[in-house]
């Protein structure tokens, strides 16, 4: 689905449920707004990327939408640790 660090980080941060729909929940539960955008056929082949989520500033590139809500939850809870 995902790379085992990004499941490590996650879990780090007790989230064990890594389905599409838990991760959007868990990041709605965070994150007062961001922006999924499922990419077009040419955008996807040149950024190499099929979504991208916005969030504020940070912009997370990923190859599935639950990788897109796991970059930007490890995104949200690593400034929260901080």
């Amino acid at each position: 689905m995902f790379a085992e660090e990004l499941r490590a980080l996650l879990v780090e941060h007790g989230i064990t449920d890594l389905g599409e729909v838990a991760l959007r929940e868990a990041l709605e539960v965070r994150c007062e707004t961001y922006t999924l955008i499922k990419l077009a056929p040419w955008p996807a082949r040149r950024w190499k990327c099929k979504y991208r989520l916005m969030m504020g500033d940070n912009m997370y590139d990923a190859q599935s939408a639950a990788e897109a809500y796991a970059m930007g939850l490890v995104g949200v809870l690593g400034k929260r640790a901080e």
